[in-house]
């Protein structure tokens, strides 16, 4: 992994045991606790996003989005660490209904 990507300790913000589940006790894959942990950083650019999604995940940005898609679904996820999750669902929301308006404009 690249230094310039490395990913924050995918176990919570205070980083402490026993704050957060862990490993299988979460539910959730490493994997899964990674994308969670990537999705905490902020990006100025959406190309060093996508980048980063290939270098660290071997993957695609629309395959990412799509695992990405069902991990904020789950309710381990929300467990794991509900103010992101729920901050991921609200922006997903508000580009839905954004798709949703231009479309109908175009009616």
């Amino acid at each position: 992994m690249s230094e310039a990507y490395a990913l924050p300790d995918a176990g919570g913000a205070s980083g402490e045991a026993g704050d957060e589940p862990q490993g299988a006790e979460s539910g959730l894959s490493e994997r899964d606790r990674e994308i969670l942990a990537f999705e905490r950083q902020w990006w100025k650019y959406a190309g060093a996003k996508e980048q980063a999604v290939r270098d660290l995940f071997d993957m695609s940005a629309t395959r990412y989005y799509q695992v990405l898609n069902a991990l904020i679904d789950s309710p381990e996820a929300l467990a794991q660490d509900p103010m992101l999750v729920k901050r991921l669902r609200r922006l997903r929301s508000t580009r839905q209904r954004a798709r949703t308006a231009r479309r109908l404009e175009g009616l």
